[in-house]
């Protein structure tokens, strides 16, 4: 049967978010419910809250988000009551032309719910990346699960669910950094620490991070940065060349995405290096550059979409390797708090003051 909880909503265009009353459908056969436990507040809810996304409101809130199944529908294989785990919104097809060309981290028709969820008066809501975890409880394709060790933290556990696998997977995955490479990462924001902190994890021997903010420069520092760049004193390229014995580093990781911080990563980099975007530039954005410059550098230019990942393949990894003591993922938690203060932690991140507020029940 239906069951009515409490939900985060955007109802308009910039307006505050709301805490109301949302009703959750019986699940389709492979649908599963999921009793969230915690929800990473992440940037891209906020580009939800002010449109920056599309412009189907009222949307449902929070995809970074752990918990555990409840209920699941007839047909479902993947997950039973009782399991931990973290949500994803990149549940594989295995039908389209990425996955049947091996690359599902590519999947271009990744599964969500059958139904929808609703305001009480029948209204349907958008969930946000398919999620929509600023919920008591949320429906979700048993494919959005991923079941890993119950012995993580919630609050550290969901936010792999977002900012910290694309930060991590835009490393070692997009950017293929090995032991003994240079890396320098642009914005040290919650993606950007990640991105250090997989580079570390990876064998990096030289980690330079790139920021215009002398707090988020000290949390680097705590990943894993070697070095450090404040980008209101200095020259970016020719600071990262300093470190680099004046080459450029292997590879550089723009967390930002503004074609200014682009072009510092483009040429920061090596001959032959590699530019991973994985910071998300908005529609008006464009570059201007000579051609023969992309031309005489080589090297690689990627986009990183969610770390290029496999949620079933690196998720559970992930976590054995934070249980394990050797990835610091509790760093990325700055505050937790209660499910009425999202509208509260939009500003706190917005004016950088924290890494991650994660909403824990």
């Amino acid at each position: 049967m239906s069951e009515t909880v409490r939900g985060v909503v955007a109802r308009s265009k910039g307006a505050p978010v709301e805490l109301v009353d949302i009703v959750i459908p019986d699940p389709g056969p492979h649908d599963v419910v999921v009793r969230i436990e915690s929800c990473g507040v992440c940037h891209t809810d906020l580009h939800y809250r002010d449109g920056g996304i599309n412009d189907e409101f009222p949307f449902l809130l929070g995809h970074e988000a752990a918990g555990t199944v409840e209920t699941v529908g007839d047909a479902v294989t993947h997950v039973v009551a009782g399991d931990f785990v973290v949500l994803n919104w990149r549940a594989v097809c295995g039908e389209c032309r990425a996955c049947k060309r091996g690359r599902p981290w590519y999947c271009f028709a990744s599964h969500n719910a059958s139904k929808k969820m609703t305001l009480t008066d029948g209204t349907e809501l958008s969930p946000a990346l398919g999620i929509g975890a600023f919920a008591d409880k949320t429906l979700v394709h048993e494919g959005q699960c991923t079941k890993v060790d119950p012995d993580a933290d919630p609050a550290v556990a969901g936010l792999l669910g977002c900012g910290v696998m694309a930060g991590i997977g835009a490393a070692m995955n997009t950017g293929n950094v090995s032991r003994g490479d240079t890396v320098a990462v642009i914005g040290c924001g919650g993606v950007g620490d990640a991105a250090i902190a997989g580079a570390r994890l990876a064998g990096a021997r030289t980690i330079i991070a790139i920021d215009r903010d002398p707090r988020k420069l000290s949390w680097a520092t705590e990943f894993g940065a070697t070095h450090t760049i404040d980008a209101t004193k200095t020259d970016v390229v020719e600071k990262i060349q300093e470190y680099t014995d004046g080459f450029g580093a292997d590879v550089v990781i723009d967390a930002v995405g503004r074609p200014e911080t682009w072009k510092q990563a483009f040429y920061g980099r090596d001959l032959a290096g590699t530019v991973v975007l994985v910071g998300v530039p908005t529609p008006d954005m464009t570059l201007d550059m000579p051609l023969i410059d992309l031309f005489s550098h080589g090297g690689a230019l990627k986009s990183s979409w969610y770390g290029d990942s496999l949620p079933e393949r690196d998720f559970p990894m992930l976590i054995d390797l934070y249980l394990q003591g050797r990835l610091p993922l509790e760093r990325f938690v700055t505050e937790r708090i209660a499910l009425e203060e999202v509208e509260k932690a939009f500003a706190a991140m917005h004016a950088g003051e924290v890494l991650r507020s994660v909403v824990v029940w």
